[in-house]
């Protein structure tokens, strides 16, 4: 029997980890199921109904440890709800989880927006690799959308400051995809697959990934292929198809893992995704405000992700460490882009990379009463940048200027250390710290002068966690987040929109964040809940201003400056309660305020989503049968800063208040094989998710077919 789905809580759960499962599996971001041990014929999580073992988590200590024990608020989206949903992008999985809010600019794009932060400010990780690249804007972004969404055991994020950990960028928090690691016993080799098909009738989108492992005991191979093919929306209330939402996209990855004595192992991994071409949507119709739209052309022609990665585990008891971990790793994402505007024949073309090496190695020790971790690492990041101009009535093909000073890099060290400490029975503090240096450089261009900057940075948190009884914890947490500036924030300069020039600042300094929050997490038999209040100040956020001067040609000279104070501040909270083995309700609300203060002025923040959250149902029928019920809802957001005023993604009068009835049917027709029906947006309501840039899907059946064999 499967286990059930965890869509809107806190503690979201995978199938239980196996009693003798290894400590480095858990690590390495493995659902350590019976499935990945013995086959797909074992993926059960006991009687239906009851309550799944703790779910363990490895990003916000570096270790493997219950959510339930440790201060930071954490949530895991686990393997059987990636099973049962049907995304477009790795951010679909965060939909209404607590603390998390998903802004999509167009239908191949999203990012989640994590305690009212976003982009840049939020650290993304794939297999414990930075995925923020040093031209991450501190905005929605598309990179995130080029980690495969199929190809993900489980996603687990970490709300609130994490730079201890982490470093730069994780001020709103860790957002970390952990992939599919197979492990075999037994002397002989044996194998194991998968295949997944799913149909959606409001995009008209297919999707289908096939993969396959084989191995024995200390060895195995897997691999995988994975093709999207997406049409255009339907949006709801009669509005018909939306223009240009249509893309497509095609991936393939592989793993070994081999352990060549024991307490050794080695992991070599690749992944590759392409979307062969994506338009922007909200660039190609008109926005609010707009009577045309910005661009005849807008299209992201190719964006693919390459990256490959070893990583070296070691499990003995030495003077230094219990446990060891290296990781060496190489990314590259091409961000090539096709465009033109309005009343113009000039098509411009671009080509821009990041090349982004890095190097971490992490200790756990535990003596008496003190569990460390420690570590160090290093990424190298290298920016190339290219674009010219093509006259499609002349076929004159001339240089211009790049998006970035071609040749740019952004270079990183730190050194880190975590302390968990047993106080007494019931109380445990959890404190750490780091350093990290950067040094950036931009070369000299025609548009400006070179740039060198080495900025370094001090963080630190503290955790503490009374266990007032064997199933409610009281939690508090605070944190000092920064991010670096890179080279979007450097080095975006020249001609800009609204008859601006931009120009190089060679004293920025980092941006820094401080957190506290306050929860509690209760998890018994028949009900699991958390509950968190926190409140965030961030300083010296990097904001584009005049000057004062004016260029030759008449243009507004700005240039990028620390001057922005954000508070922000809010409520997450997510249940489940179990009335019996055969049906459980679950509910998930999210609270967000936020204050801009700017050169005297204090106004709304910027993209602060509205209350959301998610309500629903779950009834198992017989032994091979579920229905899943839920109502996802926003309310009205009409707290707007001077940015979303003039935003044509976000109506000036404020975005609607919308809600959706959804139901889900599975069927377990076979062993280890299911047939789902998702029924979405059944009052086919036309809506938008705030600061989104197209509206929604109107009603919409999804089939979706996964069987293990």
């Amino acid at each position: 029997m499967r286990s059930t789905l965890f869509t809107s809580i806190l503690f979201a759960l995978s199938t239980p980890a196996m009693a003798d499962t290894s400590v480095e599996a858990e690590l390495a971001g493995v659902a350590t199921t019976a499935e990945s041990e013995s086959g797909p014929e074992a993926d059960s999580a006991g009687p239906r109904g009851e309550a799944p073992l703790e779910q363990i988590q490895v990003t916000a200590t570096r270790t493997a440890k219950s959510n339930f024990e440790v201060a930071t608020a954490v949530s895991v989206v686990g393997r059987d709800e990636i099973r049962e949903l049907a995304p477009l992008t790795v951010a679909d999985y965060l939909r209404a989880q607590p603390g998390a809010f998903v802004q999509a600019t167009t239908p191949g794009q999203a990012i989640p927006i994590i305690r009212g932060l976003k982009g840049s400010e939020v650290l993304h990780i794939v297999d414990g690799f930075r995925l923020n690249t040093a031209f991450f804007r501190n905005s929605p972004n598309q990179y995130f959308a080029l980690a495969d969404a199929q190809n993900v055991d489980r996603l687990e994020v970490v709300r609130g400051p994490s730079s201890s950990l982490y470093g730069s960028d994780a001020m709103g928090g860790v957002v970390q995809v952990l992939t599919p690691e197979e492990r075999f016993d037994g002397g002989s080799w044996s194998g194991r697959g998968r295949f997944r098909a799913q149909y959606t009738s409001g995009d008209l989108s297919s999707v289908g990934r096939i993969q396959g492992a084989a191995g024995k005991d200390g060895i195995s191979i897997a691999g995988g292929v994975t093709v999207q093919d997406v049409g255009r929306r339907e949006l709801g209330g009669d509005g018909g198809r939306l223009p240009n939402s249509d893309f497509s996209s095609h991936a393939a990855d592989a793993k070994l893992i081999w352990s060549p004595a024991e307490g050794h192992e080695l992991m070599i991994s690749a992944q590759y995704l392409q979307q062969p071409k994506t338009a922007r949507v909200d660039e190609l119709i008109a926005g609010f405000g707009q009577t045309r739209p910005n661009s005849v052309e807008f299209y992201f022609q190719p964006q693919d992700r390459l990256f490959a990665q070893v990583r070296y585990t070691i499990s003995e008891a030495t003077s230094w460490f219990d446990r060891a971990e290296f990781h060496v790793g190489y990314q590259k994402i091409n961000d090539d882009r096709r465009t033109r505007e309005f009343g113009t024949a000039n098509r411009e073309l671009e080509e821009n990379s990041s090349r982004l090496r890095g190097a971490t190695a992490t200790f756990d020790k535990t003596v008496g009463n003190h569990s460390f971790v420690y570590g160090a690492e290093a990424y190298y990041d290298t920016i190339d940048s290219f674009r010219e101009r093509l006259n499609l009535n002349t076929n004159v093909v001339s240089a211009r200027p790049s998006r970035f000073p071609d040749g740019s890099t952004m270079d990183s060290f730190a050194v880190f250390a975590n302390d968990s400490i047993a106080l007494a029975p019931h109380w445990q503090l959890d404190v750490g710290g780091r350093y990290s240096s950067f040094d950036i450089e931009m070369p000299t261009t025609p548009q400006g002068p070179g740039v060198k900057l080495s900025p370094d940075d001090l963080t630190g948190n503290a955790g503490l966690t009374f266990r007032a009884t064997d199933t409610l914890h009281v939690v508090s947490n605070v944190g000092r987040g920064f991010r670096a500036p890179n080279i979007f924030d450097l080095g975006v300069f020249g001609d800009r929109p609204s008859n601006r020039f931009a120009v190089p600042n060679i004293d920025l300094k980092p941006e820094t964040v401080v957190t506290w929050d306050v929860g509690l997490k209760w998890d018994q038999p028949g009900v699991q809940a958390e509950v968190f209040l926190w409140k965030s100040n961030y300083k010296d956020k990097i904001t584009s201003v005049e000057t004062g001067e004016i260029t030759p040609s008449g243009r507004i000279v700005v240039t990028n400056r620390n001057v922005t104070d954000l508070d922000l501040w809010g409520l997450e909270a997510g249940a489940r309660w179990y009335f019996n083995e055969k049906s459980q309700a679950y509910g998930v609300i999210n609270f967000t305020r936020g204050e801009e203060t700017y050169a005297g002025a204090t106004y709304d923040a910027d993209r602060v989503p509205p209350i959301n959250g998610r309500l629903g149902f779950l009834h198992y029928l017989n032994e091979t049968v579920s229905i899943d019920a839920w109502a996802l809802y926003a309310t009205r957001q009409d707290r707007l800063s001077p940015r979303d005023l003039t935003d044509p993604r976000v109506n000036p009068q404020g975005t609607a208040g919308w809600a959706t009835a959804n139901v889900r049917l599975d069927w377990e027709f076979a062993q280890a094989a299911t047939l789902g029906l998702r029924l979405e947006n059944l009052g086919d309501r036309r809506y938008r998710e705030h600061g989104s840039g197209a509206d929604e899907m109107g009603r919409s059946a999804s089939v979706i077919l996964d069987w293990a064999f």
